[in-house]
């Protein structure tokens, strides 16, 4: 069974440099609350900047909840993490489907940012039904992070 990746694409004004920044570094501010999995309200997502680095959410109190891992980081014109949470939505480290994140400079300024979430076949049984939540998802989550960047120039 294949699934087609989920894509969605943005342009923001930022310089890519500034664009991957406010991505990778501020991940916690832009990220919509409710699309979480821990089990406390969240506080700070954070995408540690290397690869083999760790992508987790942190609570109040300090604790952490695992979402994968980056397995490419290239600044400032790509970004290729794991994203290790199962059909339940809840962390697998047996699991990897990735995000693939670009940003490439536009003609007159600006970046085109373009996410793929891909392999998603390796959800086993429940891939479908997950692949229509992620279509659903990432375009508020994209909206999101477009609406972070504009509001910091």
């Amino acid at each position: 069974m294949s699934i087609a990746p989920v894509v969605r694409t943005t342009e923001v004004k930022a310089d890519p440099e500034r664009a991957f920044q406010l991505f990778t570094q501020d991940m916690g501010r832009w990220w919509p609350q409710r699309m979480t999995i821990a089990k406390k309200p969240t506080v700070n997502v954070v995408i540690e900047p290397r690869e083999g680095g760790r992508w987790y959410e942190e609570d109040a109190d300090g604790g952490q909840t695992p979402w994968g891992k980056v397995l490419v980081w290239a600044p400032p014109e790509r970004l290729l993490l794991a994203w290790q949470i199962n059909a339940q939505f809840a962390y697998d480290p047996q699991l990897v489907t990735e995000l693939e994140l670009t940003f490439l400079p536009r003609k007159g300024g600006g970046t085109s940012v373009r996410l793929e979430h891909r392999n998603l076949e390796r959800l086993g049984v429940d891939a479908p039904r997950v692949a229509e939540q992620l279509r659903g998802g990432w375009p508020g989550i994209v909206d999101s992070y477009t609406t972070y960047v504009a509001e910091r120039l």
